[in-house]
């Protein structure tokens, strides 16, 4: 009897491994930009089904039925506006993230609203993820009627708000997620064991998605302290990267500490990778995704650190990684078209002209992270 148990159970997790995997299989065998980060894993300790398609593996798809909204969206800030800002091309609003054996469905925004029915959805940490929050609320705000959507401030939140599903998609500056404070002497000092400051304003949403990382790899000229603290420890010089492990050490001990995973879900989104550098990897007249990468040798440091802090947590928080993905798209950034260009401008573009090579123009790349995102929720 017990034979036949194990051997019946034994079918059963087999078809369902199967069922899983076919319903995400995109029959289509399309040719686009491969991406191996050669067994570089997310960090996954949920247990859900979706474990078994790594989303973060796989290629950049042409898709001329991108993008998934209209380019004059309202609640788009104008540094993204790439089009409206004198942007020439187009094409980078049309690729789609095609992971290896599945696919990330197509973004729905009444399917995503039905399920955010009465919750609230939170994006906490710095402009990329303001980057992504107005994607989001893009991506949703076409289904509402007006007079139905609003948004409203609150200090460092913003919350857009759909008024027939009683949800709310909000937004946290929160850079460095732990506590920045001035001395009485007025230095900028980082707390890197304090957090409840910002915290408090976490408690009781839902759905919480974190990203922290840009901020922490600041050069001295840029960064936003003039020391760090530990205790009454005053700190002027720490490598960045220690500093970071430590700051993410007590969010997560936070997150351990105060939330319940039977009420809240936690989704940390991995560091959005610059395009900055020289040796050709600025991002000024790109317009496609670069062909191919290898994490294996070049995985970013912020992105070991916050695998390493996961792992350790007792909460089960799922890894987005989005890293492997992104760093092939060098095309999406606003490069000099983050503000309205005069003739005169246009003529130096390229040629020592400031150009944004973080954020990501919109449509573009984020609203691939919101796709995944959704089947994540």
């Amino acid at each position: 009897m017990a034979t036949l148990i194990t051997h019946l159970l034994s079918c059963f997790l087999l078809f369902s491994f199967f069922h899983c995997t076919l319903c995400l299989l995109n029959p289509q065998d399309e040719v686009g930009f491969l991406v191996e980060p050669d067994g570089f894993n997310m960090v996954q300790r949920n247990g859900d089904s979706s474990k078994i398609c790594d989303f973060s593996v796989g290629k950049w798809v042409y898709d001329e039925s991108y993008p998934l909204y209209d380019p004059n969206c309202p609640y788009l800030s104008a540094a993204v506006t790439c089009q409206k800002n004198g942007r020439p091309d187009s094409d980078y609003e049309k690729w789609k993230w095609k992971p290896n054996g599945c696919s990330i469905p197509r973004f729905d925004a009444l399917r995503f609203l039905g399920k955010m029915r009465r919750k609230r959805i939170m994006l906490v940490g710095d402009s990329i993820m303001r980057n992504q929050w107005e994607s989001l609320v893009c991506l949703v705000q076409g289904v509402i009627p007006t007079g139905r959507k609003r948004v409203t401030y609150n200090g460092p939140a913003m919350a857009f708000h759909a008024m027939d599903f009683e949800t709310s998609i909000e937004f946290f500056w929160a850079p460095l997620l732990v506590e920045l404070k001035k001395s009485p002497e007025n230095k900028r000092v980082l707390h890197l064991d304090l957090i409840e400051e910002n915290a408090k304003s976490w408690r009781g949403v839902d759905i919480l998605v974190f990203d922290s990382a840009h901020w922490w790899n600041h050069s001295a000229k840029t960064s936003a302290w003039d020391y760090y603290q530990e205790g009454n420890n005053l700190i002027e010089n720490m490598n960045p990267m220690v500093a970071y492990q430590k700051g993410l050490s007590t969010w997560a001990r936070w997150v351990d500490l105060n939330l319940d995973p039977k009420k809240t879900k936690v989704i940390f989104r991995s560091m959005s990778p610059r395009h900055n550098r020289e040796n050709g990897w600025k991002c000024y007249n790109q317009k496609q995704p670069i062909p191919f990468f290898s994490l294996q040798q070049h995985a970013p440091e912020p992105l070991v650190v916050l695998q390493g802090v996961l792992k350790k947590m007792r909460f089960p928080v799922y890894l987005q990684d989005i890293t492997t993905m992104t760093v092939l798209r060098r095309d999406g950034h606003p490069s000099v078209y983050r503000k309205v260009t005069r003739q005169d401008e246009k003529q130096k573009q390229g040629i020592g002209h400031s150009s944004d090579c973080s954020h990501w123009c919109l449509p573009g790349v984020p609203d691939i992270w919101n796709e995944m995102l959704s089947v994540l929720l």
